[in-house]
């Protein structure tokens, strides 16, 4: 599969690049960042994907977050797709912020006019590993993932329908219960259709229910001031208790005065890369 480079920066000793592809999965072409620490010029490295949030492209993270410098200590390449197809000309799909193009939701879309594009679960667990493991030097047994947001409630969903597959997994304000809130309802219902029951299998509250597998340590950051905690868009009381009922380890941080911004996500990135490098490099 060929990958066409975009942009290349050094940064923190390493490499702060940007790549274009042919995606199979969502038949279109998709851009993902990609950040090389100076360790990656003569070792594999462990690869830390993020997963960003609702109208985000794969420049929010790599140019707000302030990751690398951390990956950089820690050895950690860190891969950060675009959030949804793009250009693909389906009918409505630039008509709002919260569904369709920068809205992918990280599912797996059953329903026309999306199912042949609007497949990010399968390009996030299976295309997207596959292509940096084969063109970039990644550790394909060493892999973990974050996220904000929409892509916090993606991370979630990726680990928990995945017992095995990743080392570490957490996430800053997630959506933790899409079924029972505004945005994850509008998605499914588009993406998926009427039958709820089938929405259940991109929910990580539901999720973390019935998880069976390798035991996980996640770590949630919530802003204190966040409006769509307090709008009921987030839930993360659900996921806990979930969790909680399955002995599902959960580190919930609820960090005063934070919103639901990058400027939140840049306050704590450093101790997700820690979190992460322990499991990556363990």
């Amino acid at each position: 599969m060929t990958l066409t480079q975009v942009s290349a920066n050094k940064c923190a000793g390493g490499y702060q690049k940007v790549f274009e592809h042919e995606s199979t999965e969502l038949q279109c072409k998709m851009k993902f960042a990609i950040y090389l620490p100076p360790k990656a010029e003569g070792d594999k490295c462990p690869v830390f994907y993020w997963l960003s949030g609702l109208t985000c492209t794969e420049q929010n993270f790599i140019t707000k977050a302030g990751a690398q410098q951390a990956a950089a200590e820690h050895g950690v390449i860190i891969v950060a797709p675009d959030t949804s197809p793009r250009g693909c000309g389906i009918e409505g799909e630039d008509e709002s912020w919260d569904f369709g193009t920068g809205a992918g939701f990280y599912v797996d879309a059953t329903q026309e006019p999306w199912k042949t594009n609007y497949r990010m679960y399968s390009y996030i667990t299976d295309e997207l590993p596959k292509l940096i493991n084969a063109n970039f030097p990644a550790d394909p047994k060493r892999m973990s993932i974050s996220g904000h947001s929409m892509g916090g409630h993606g991370a979630l969903v990726c680990t928990l329908r995945n017992p095995g597959k990743y080392k570490a997994v957490s996430a800053f304000a997630p959506i933790c219960n899409p079924i029972q809130c505004p945005w994850g309802q509008k998605a499914f219902a588009g993406y998926l259709g009427a039958d709820k029951s089938t929405w259940e299998a991109y929910d990580a509250t539901v999720l973390a229910a019935s998880y069976e597998g390798p035991q996980l340590d996640i770590l949630i950051d919530q802003g204190g001031d966040d409006q769509f905690l307090s709008s009921s868009q987030l839930l993360p009381d659900h996921l806990i208790a979930a969790c909680s009922a399955k002995k599902i380890p959960v580190v919930f941080r609820r960090q005063p005065g934070y919103d639901h911004s990058y400027f939140f996500i840049y306050s704590f990135m450093s101790d997700h890369i820690k979190h992460h490098a322990k499991y990556l490099n363990a």
